[in-house]
């Protein structure tokens, strides 16, 4: 099994190689993260534990620049920054695993074992992706790049309800139904402003939203965009 460490301590760079190396795992390291994603893209990697604050290249940047590049490389998050958003945010950003430091050397390593025994990357069922916009059904987030969307309820619903059925056309009777329910109704225009006011949002994190009005029809996704 080979691994590439990227991690900033040095210390713990040659503790971790030397352990792991002892268990059997081909080792390599860096404490740059310029240097880790260009020994993670050209390499052949099985495993990769990721320090996220980084000379060079901070953690998160280093994992989304893979990600588009190798799906299939399996990455464990290692880090001091162990807050509920860090590790959500991690996660949403593509890592397979988050640890957060201190940590058991054992459980690291039961942790790899694990990652080791998967497959393909699993997809949550939680996760909708559409373009670079991930949404998030359990947390009811939408992010782009990792950045958050902070959207009131009814723009979370109205996005929700088209995403989850990318290839769908929805009505403005539709999405009223999914939103406030069949006894209650929203107006097109309340439609249209909740949208509008999600574009801008999406706009100010670097994105644009990907949900069009196909004249006559009602709202939809717009992949291309």
């Amino acid at each position: 099994m080979k691994l590439l460490l990227v991690e900033d301590s040095e210390s713990l760079r040659n503790s971790l190689k030397m352990g792991l190396g002892n268990l059997g795992f081909t080792v390599d390291t860096t404490g740059d993260g310029a240097e880790g994603l260009t020994m993670a893209t050209m390499g052949d990697y099985d495993l990769m534990i990721l320090d996220l604050m980084l000379p060079s290249v901070d953690g998160l940047t280093l994992l989304k620049t893979i990600r588009r590049k190798k799906s299939e490389l399996k990455v464990l998050i290692l880090s001091a920054r162990g807050e509920t958003e860090d590790r959500i945010e991690g996660l949403i950003s593509g890592a397979d695993d988050y640890l957060a430091k201190p940590f058991s050397f054992d459980e690291l390593h039961a942790r790899l074992q694990t990652l080791s025994r998967r497959g393909a990357l699993v997809i949550d069922e939680n996760i909708i992706k559409v373009n670079d916009f991930i949404l998030n059904t359990q947390l009811f987030t939408l992010s782009f790049h990792g950045k958050n969307i902070n959207l009131t309820p009814n723009e979370y619903k109205l996005i929700e309800c088209i995403f989850k059925q990318k290839k769908l056309v929805f009505s403005p009777e539709k999405l009223s139904e999914y939103v406030v329910g069949q006894y209650d109704s929203m107006s097109k225009n309340t439609i249209e402003a909740h949208l509008s006011s999600a574009r801008k949002k999406a706009k100010a994190a670097g994105g644009i939203l990907p949900i069009i009005n196909k004249r006559g029809f009602g709202y939809m996704v717009d992949q291309t965009l």
